[in-house]
């Protein structure tokens, strides 16, 4: 039976306040209200329902309907910290209940083993900050497993022999084969390589109450107005408020996180809709912010007791940020491929996701053939670069290539650099006159070479696949990210991480972060289901320190 939704005081403590509405905050939000306690969920936007998304590819695209609107949430960027910063939007991500997974294209992937061990297991990269991380595939496998069963994932395990292990199958057979996805497989067997089903937070049939996809064509970018993409906002957070114990607070923008003299975290205080403070108290507080706004948070938060910014001790709140590496290639093929219809992709490859050592390369990772470009922004930026921008031949080529063309992108590793950060601009202010975002990024040589080497292999597939003319996009050193990773990492030792492996704070016993933020390494280029695996794992950590007394009043 579906509960009313409750409203509590600010003035009197829930048990937990989550900050952020996304991928791990949906999660923890159900958990948490499930096991029992009184949750208060604050989200910067808005509440969306299926009736609110529109296939408006400008309301969405240009208008930040659904992300961070750099008009009134300003960012500046630089490559070093030798640099100026200038205005530029760098950082993007979901800016409404739900956050970025509501939007994503529904890549659904695991990490492997490897992701986790890559320093002991390959060894270290000299000047970055390659570590292990302190839980391995083994401790994350059983929530894996969860989130796919809960949330609803379609795919087949062990189709590809590099998959890491599954104790039970995918809940959901995988999406039926495409035309992009039937031009890797042809690719890919020329080559001798494994294309297998995409695992895909997709619903190819209908599962617990939700249709199955009706092949609209609008992932990337859009909400799924039937339900069909298994988003925390179709899963989650409905579940969370049937018990009658979570609240959703939308436009809700946190500005700092409170402490008290003992240094414990009381609560946070936030701008509601009309822009007025309120202060919610709470006996603990869980920050899934993602990878920028979680640290920016931090350091608006700093205090005489935390000077340097909340839970900062280890001076890295901020440091390491990754954004995952990318590349992209384009083939023309003589036969209409129309990927523009339906889901974006069906197959990917993972061989290089472990490259032998022989290449002399740091990490590895995947790609695919799909079509997730809308009319405007393809003719704005995925014909070849010498194509006309104007005129007859423009629109010539707008109708050919849309219909007969295919993106090949590669999504790789890249390393941990502690000179790459999130800090607080020292003079730009948004619209609610707080610190603007400063971003500093610079690729490492190694996450260079490696999107070139990967797009090399992306060049080689189109070939076998047949195109008749394919092309390169730049590869520039990135100024402009959607994965927001590793800003706030986890680790045994205080000094050199943010939290424990149970995403608590080393330095706030009641604080506790958990979104992308807690990633030690990049993984290879999707990261959302591990993000919702480890908010599973973090609520069972939390319900057992909670139920042990050992968080407090």
């Amino acid at each position: 039976m579906h509960m009313a939704t409750p409203r509590y005081r600010p003035s009197d403590p829930v048990d937990f306040l989550i900050v952020g509405a996304g991928a791990a905050g949906g999660v923890l939000a159900r958990e948490l209200s499930v096991k029992g306690f009184r949750v208060v969920v604050l989200e910067q936007g808005p509440y969306l329902r299926e009736k609110d998304f529109r296939h408006d590819e400008v309301d969405q695209t240009y208008r930040y309907a659904l992300v961070n609107d750099p008009r009134i949430q300003p960012q500046t960027f630089r490559s070093r910290e030798s640099e100026p910063s200038t205005r530029h939007y760098t950082v993007q991500y979901g800016r409404m209940v739900g956050g970025g997974i509501t939007h994503f294209t529904g890549n659904f992937w695991r990490f492997h083993e490897i992701d986790f061990v890559e320093a002991s297991r390959r060894g270290t990269v000299a000047g970055t900050g390659l570590a292990d991380w302190p839980i391995t595939y083994q401790d994350l496998e059983p929530w894996y497993t969860k989130a796919e069963w809960d949330m609803g994932v379609s795919g087949e395990a062990g189709t590809s022999p590099f998959d890491p292990p599954h104790s039970k199958p995918y809940p959901l057979p995988p999406m039926p084969l495409n035309s992009c996805g039937a031009l890797t497989q042809l690719g890919a067997r020329k080559l001798g390589w494994h294309a297998f089903p995409a695992p895909l937070a997709i619903l190819s049939r209908p599962y617990q109450g939700r249709s199955g996809c009706i092949e609209c064509g609008f992932c990337e970018g859009f909400g799924c107005e039937v339900r069909a993409k298994s988003t925390t906002l179709a899963t989650m957070i409905p579940e969370a408020e049937a018990t009658g114990r979570c609240e959703i607070r939308p436009d809700s923008y946190v500005r700092r996180i409170a402490t008290d003299r003992q240094g414990r975290a009381t609560g946070a205080i936030y701008f509601d809709r009309h822009r007025r403070e309120v202060f919610q108290r709470a006996k603990a507080v869980i920050v899934c912010a993602n990878g920028a706004e979680t640290p920016r948070l931090l350091l608006m938060s700093a205090s005489s007791q935390f000077p340097d910014g909340l839970a900062n001790s280890s001076g890295l709140v901020g440091k390491y940020l990754l954004f995952n590496g990318y590349s992209v290639a384009g083939g023309l093929f003589e036969h209409e491929v129309n990927g523009h219809r339906g889901f974006h992709l069906s197959h990917t490859i993972h061989d290089f996701y472990e490259l032998d050592p022989s290449v002399g390369l740091s990490g590895g990772g995947g790609l695919e053939f799909r079509f997730d470009a809308y009319p405007i922004f393809f003719a704005q930026a995925q014909l070849p670069p010498d194509a006309p921008r104007w005129g007859a031949e423009f629109k010539r080529l707008l109708g050919q290539y849309y219909t007969h063309s295919v993106i090949a992108e590669t999504h790789t590793t890249t390393l941990p650099l502690e000179t790459n950060t999130i800090t607080l601009d020292p003079t730009l202010k948004d619209d609610w006159g707080l610190p603007a975002m400063r971003v500093t990024y610079s690729d490492h040589e190694n996450d260079l070479k490696l999107m070139t080497w990967m797009q090399d292999r992306s060049v080689e597939l189109l070939d076998a696949a047949g195109a008749v003319r394919r092309w390169r996009a730049p590869l520039d050193n990135s100024s402009f990210a959607q994965h927001l990773l590793g800003t706030c990492r986890m680790g045994d030792d205080p000094k050199t991480s943010v939290t424990d492996k149970s995403h608590r704070a080393h330095d706030v016993p009641n604080l506790f972060i958990c979104s992308g933020a807690s990633f030690v390494t990049g993984g290879r280029g999707q990261p959302t289901e591990t993000i919702c695996a480890l908010a599973f794992r973090a609520a069972d950590e939390i319900v057992k320190l909670a139920r042990s007394g050992a968080l407090g009043a």
